[in-house]
């Protein structure tokens, strides 16, 4: 049940509406002035409150700030007076979720309860997603001296320009999402939102919606309000990944958040703002791609204030020990497993042979597929199937010829793709790709 706060000096009003939350499940606590709204405060946590402006005692807008910062994961709805537009839109910019304009309707009231009550549940599932996510995403301290120097640049920029964007580019599965994971932990920390989009995966139809939210009636199955990943990433971080597979009408909407801070849901006409950090990621030369027109430029320098270039595991074999150390208890707890089991030495030595064209994940995958086989102490070679070194284990992926990292990419997912039968799906998920990107690969091979 939602534990509810009411401040408002009009008794009879308070008395009904706090009979009609009840209903709806609420614990309704009632405040007639801000000292009584304090003191409740200071005596339990509350999850929403509807806070009048005009108190006997005070402001109600100038208690706000004061509010949020005593309760910082609540949702505070202002209650202003008919037609005073400009104190609802002062309200929303020093951090009210929403308002109500004088005189109340019970069902606005009870509307804007229920949006709270799905807001909060919304909240609860990402931090619970967070919690479960944050083991497997955590950066593996590297040996090499190459990501080394990377890791403390990251760090650098995450002390001391904590809301500029930061561009990683590297390989598909090189590690860009540890390390924008990383950043963010050690930027704003790990307690802040840390929300994820790949934007290969996003619809065009809903992309707008997805990434600023829309408001209710916006089109036509839009039957209740959505916050949109930028407003749920505030004081956190949107990791941005494959970016290059953005529309040109979405680039430029993200463009004009990423310059003033500043948003508006489909179909609002009301600017919000968020102090996300935006962190961007692909594996494609968006060079290129400005070039060709079908990225736009003025983005690619916006993204790019840091640009990471991460380099590939191959040019990094000084990591290999120490990400099998660090990747096997993550996949045995995965799996259930008590026990981690050992790599032997010729096991060791044949994953240092390999050249890994799908980077950390398809080492993560290499061995998530050997310890789902091993059911003794010590990972053998039995168990590490992939090319032989210097051989691969299909003729068509072999190639005598030089090429770019782009077609080396589409060659092995159709390798990959053979050597699964033909099963799209468990490809792109041994590849540790999505789907619809996995098609894009295969589609331009063929």
């Amino acid at each position: 049940m939602l534990a509810t706060l009411l401040v408002d000096d009009d008794r009879g009003f308070l008395s009904i509406a706090a009979a009609a939350l009840q209903r709806e499940g609420a614990q309704v606590t009632l405040a007639h002035s801000l000292h009584e709204a304090r003191v409740e405060v200071g005596k339990r946590e509350f999850e929403l409150v509807v806070l009048d402006r005009r108190l006997p005692d005070g402001d109600g807008l100038q208690y706000l700030q004061e509010l949020r910062a005593a309760l910082p994961g609540a949702v505070v709805v202002m209650v202003t007076a008919h037609g005073d537009i400009a104190s609802a839109v002062e309200a929303v910019r020093l951090g009210a979720t929403d308002y109500l304009a004088k005189p109340i309707e019970l069902t606005d009231l009870i509307f804007k309860a229920r949006r709270a009550t799905d807001e909060l549940r919304v909240r609860d599932r990402l931090q619970h997603a967070e919690e479960e996510l944050s083991g497997r995403r955590s950066l593996i301290a590297p040996e090499s001296p190459k990501m080394r120097s990377l890791v403390s640049t990251l760090e650098r920029i995450a002390t001391s320009s904590p809301r500029s964007p930061v561009m990683l580019l590297g390989e598909t599965g090189s590690g860009k999402e540890a390390l924008a994971w990383h950043l963010h932990t050690q930027g704003v920390g790990s307690s802040a939102p840390f929300v994820q989009l790949n934007c290969a995966a996003l619809p065009e139809a809903t992309a707008e919606s997805e990434l600023f939210g829309h408001e209710r009636g916006a089109f036509t199955d839009a039957r209740s309000l959505r916050r949109g990943l930028v407003e749920l990433a505030h004081k956190g971080t949107l990791f941005l990944d494959e970016v290059g597979e953005l529309s040109p009408a979405l680039q430029a909407k993200l463009l004009t958040f990423l310059d003033a801070g500043r948003f508006r849901r489909l179909g609002g006409s009301t600017e919000l703002s968020s102090t996300a950090r935006v962190v961007a990621a692909t594996n494609r030369d968006l060079e290129a791609q400005v070039k060709a027109g079908r990225f736009r430029e003025d983005l690619w320098f916006r993204l790019s204030v840091f640009r990471i270039d991460i380099p590939p595991l191959r040019e990094r074999p000084e990591d290999l020990p120490r990400l099998v150390e660090g990747l096997l208890p993550r996949i045995a707890a995965d799996q259930g497993r008590r026990q981690v089991p050992r790599v032997s030495a010729e096991a060791l030595q044949r994953l240092k042979r390999y050249r890994f064209p799908g980077n950390v994940r398809e080492l993560r995958n290499i061995l998530e597929r050997a310890l789902a086989l091993e059911n003794g102490a010590e990972l053998s070679l039995d168990w590490l199937v992939m090319p032989a070194a210097g051989a691969p284990a299909s003729a068509s992926f072999v190639s005598n010829e030089v090429e770019t990292i782009e077609a080396l990419e589409r060659r092995y997912a159709r390798w990959a793709l053979e050597q699964l039968g033909g099963r799209r799906l468990d490809t792109a998920k041994a590849l540790g790709i999505s789907h619809p990107t996995f098609n894009k690969f295969v589609r331009e091979e063929e």
